[in-house]
């Protein structure tokens, strides 16, 4: 009788961290079937069925493993029924207890960990002259502030300086309070802007509708006007409406450094539009996102448009966390430290994180095909991908140190000189 070799225990140590993998369970079955395992094969084929029942591959190998000719062609397949429940008298506690010793836990504890919920942080036309654009509005999602790890002081400016006002309409009118608003956030690139925005819609049940400047930009005299008039009736159409202005910098730049008259037009069309007379922007909460708001144009600051600012700076530890399990999720880890690994990944932003997780992968990947022998991705790769990674933002700070230090205009890099200052970069 065949018996296993380490290449397949190695591999049943993988499918047992990762059940719900399909393609990787399929392996094991070719596996078990090249070793002359046919029952074994059969049994994970079945497996793989029950997780992707039109799988044509698990159902080819099915058969080869039960001795059955292979189909000649394969025919369209009807709708796929449902899944069957796994028997109800399965006892996974019991069987889990049982595979302990052998199979190490995925996360360890070095101390009190944070609570925070698993979420990525971070969170981007030429046409004819008559041609009418189509504007993709997002319905109110249900991603909250709740759903950002850590940024604690991040959150609380938002509620107090934003969120709060258009939360309670009837004490906005008292006060003769406008339902809308403007916020320009600002940071280094890759530290969640986009998904703040997106956060913010879904605590004020919006919808949500992200623009950039290729999506506004035309190459025919007056179109990217008009698609920037065509942007705030979509929005005002659908409020309330969160609108996204990402990459502001570049959609109004600022005027006294444009030689093109065209561009100039558009940054005019924009102010125009922020200034919604005879409250057309009722309703229409406008956010904007930049990682050079010294290019911004300074009337887009003025009061009444984009006069609230928020720096967006890189995850603090709680938030590190949070967007760490949320990359390692679906990975097959054992014995990782998340409290360790938090500590020597300061100053990354969240997509140096995502880099982390992905260099650390291939570590493990290239060792196994190396060696022959399928393992986990542990601390080793973890730690060895921090040690090579530079933090993304460390020129962002280079540049933005001479503009707080030295033209730090009514007020405005207050925040950024005092995190300057905390972190000792001045």
């Amino acid at each position: 009788m065949s018996t296993e070799s380490p290449l397949i225990q190695s591999m049943r140590t993988a499918v047992a961290a990762a059940p719900n993998d399909v393609p990787l369970r399929l392996h094991l079955a070719e596996l078990l079937l090249g070793a002359g395992l046919s029952e074994a094969a059969v049994a994970e084929a079945a497996v793989a069925l029950q997780h992707a029942p039109g799988d044509a591959g698990a159902r080819t190998l099915m058969m080869r493993a039960m001795g059955l000719p292979a189909p000649a062609a394969e025919q369209p397949e009807p709708t796929p029924a449902p899944a069957p429940a796994p028997p109800t008298g399965f006892d996974w506690a019991a069987a889990e207890n049982e595979v302990a010793d052998a199979v190490p836990p995925r996360f360890v504890t070095s101390g009190p960990t944070s609570t925070a919920p698993e979420a990525p942080l971070a969170a981007d036309g030429g046409g004819d002259p008559g041609e009418t654009m189509a504007w993709e509005v997002d319905t109110p999602g249900t991603v909250t502030l709740a759903d950002v790890g850590g940024m604690e002081e991040i959150k609380e400016r938002l509620e107090a300086a934003f969120l709060a006002p258009m939360r309670n309409p009837e004490l906005g009118r008292l006060y003769g309070k406008s339902l809308r608003g403007g916020l320009l956030m600002y940071g280094p690139p890759g530290c969640g802007k986009t998904f703040i925005a997106r956060a913010v819609a879904g605590e004020l049940g919006a919808s949500f509708m992200s623009v950039s400047i290729n999506d506004v930009l035309d190459m025919w005299m007056g179109n990217s006007e008009r698609n920037m008039h065509e942007v705030f009736e979509t929005a005002r159409r659908q409020a309330p409406c969160v609108l996204f202005l990402d990459e502001v910098d570049a959609l109004g730049a600022k005027r006294s450094r444009m030689q093109h008259g065209g561009m100039r037009n558009t940054v005019n069309q924009l102010l125009t539009e922020l200034d919604g007379v005879g409250g057309a922007n009722e309703g229409v909460f406008v956010l904007a996102a930049t990682n050079v708001p010294w290019d911004v144009d300074i009337a887009l600051r003025r009061p009444g448009r984009l006069d609230r600012t928020l720096l967006v700076l890189p995850p603090d530890a709680p938030a590190r966390e949070a967007i760490l399990r949320y990359h390692l999720r679906d990975r097959p880890i054992e014995s990782v430290d998340l409290g360790k690994l938090v500590k020597v990944t300061e100053d990354l932003s969240g997509a140096d994180l995502a880099h982390l997780c992905e260099s650390a992968s291939e570590r493990a990947l290239l060792d196994s095909s190396r060696t022959g022998v399928v393992r986990m991705i542990d601390m080793r790769d973890l730690l060895g991908a921090a040690k090579e990674i530079r933090p993304s933002t460390d020129p962002w700070f280079a540049s933005a140190r001479n503009v707080a230090m030295f033209a730090n205009e009514g007020g405005m890099y207050d925040e950024l000189l005092a995190y300057l200052k905390r972190k000792r970069k001045l």
